[in-house]
């Protein structure tokens, strides 16, 4: 049994990787798209299948009395889980990878963590939150960050692909839907459950799009494969266990705070290892960005968030 102190060390432990993998995941996603050839479409389908599967595996371990198919026993509950599969899960991931592919990881990964901007949007438009200094903050932040991230300085052109840019808005506003939406089944099910049944959904149905054994195998490197293998099970299927677990041991507010690292991880992987420069005043944007992050993490939750 371990002592308080001891939970809390491994909790954090656990959210620290978790978010730093997804970080490295990213930034590998993106060496495998411009330097190995990796087809996106194949990818985002191998990356779902084989981390549905990974996770569901880890579920049945952990409990072994019970049925990784119990999510389907109501019906309404398959109805929210094909939801949230295909209108959250299914376009995070797709809108994400695009906008690597067409971009870099950094700018993805920070265009996608504005979602939480969209969530006190949508709070606000609902009724269930009021305009506060904080939110308001918070927007400046976001239009000031996101300008200079993708413009520079300059009221005239971007500096960033506009793909890349409609990808990664894409990507934040279906991590806003999916947050928000997750909460009806992981009242229900395990965390664990919910998210290796969304991506095993969301992976068939990119299969119909492109079968995940469809590619090009015999031109892989050792390279390919070793890459692949860290995007999928450490960038992704290991990342989601690890950060997902850690809510055993930390608050949800905790763990969110931690998961913070996981945009700094892409910046810095991606400016040491793949070479990408980004010039001053975009540097200013991304860290605008993430002091953005920072402070929403701190935030109080609204009801039914």
């Amino acid at each position: 049994m371990l002592s308080h102190t001891e939970s809390r060390i491994k909790g954090i432990f656990f959210a620290v990787i978790g978010a730093s993998l997804w970080g490295l995941g990213g930034t590998v996603s993106d060496y495998l798209f411009k330097y190995e050839g990796i087809q996106i479409d194949w990818y985002v389908t191998a990356r779902l299948i084989i981390s549905g599967l990974f996770l569901l595996m880890i579920f049945k371990i952990m409990n072994p009395k019970q049925s990784v198919f119990i999510i389907f026993k109501h019906l309404s509950h398959i109805v929210t889980l094909l939801i949230y599969s295909l209108f959250g899960m299914l376009i995070v991931q797709y809108a994400y990878m695009s906008s690597i592919n067409t971009g870099n990881a950094a700018v993805a990964t920070l265009l996608q963590y504005i979602a939480p901007v969209y969530i006190i949007l949508w709070f606000v438009f609902r009724g269930k939150e009021r305009l506060k200094i904080f939110d308001v903050l918070a927007m400046i932040l976001t239009l000031v960050g996101t300008f200079l991230l993708l413009t520079n300085g300059s009221v005239s052109k971007l500096v960033v692909a506009p793909s890349s840019l409609f990808w990664g808005i894409l990507a934040g506003l279906a991590l806003a839907f999916y947050t928000i939406y997750a909460n009806q089944l992981l009242n229900k099910y395990a965390s664990i459950l919910v998210v290796g049944w969304a991506m095993i959904i969301s992976g068939l149905v990119m299969n119909l799009r492109h079968p995940i054994w469809h590619a090009h195998f015999s031109q892989w490197h050792s390279s390919t494969i070793t890459f692949l293998i860290f995007g999928i099970i450490g960038g992704t299927a290991l990342a989601f266990y690890l950060f997902i677990d850690s809510l055993k041991y930390l608050s949800a507010k905790e763990t969110t705070l931690f998961g913070t690292i996981e945009p700094v991880v892409a910046v810095l992987a991606s400016s040491l290892w793949l070479n990408i420069t980004f010039k001053p005043l975009q540097i200013l944007g991304m860290l605008l960005i993430m002091l953005l992050i920072l402070i929403l993490s701190l935030k109080k939750q609204p009801e039914g968030t």
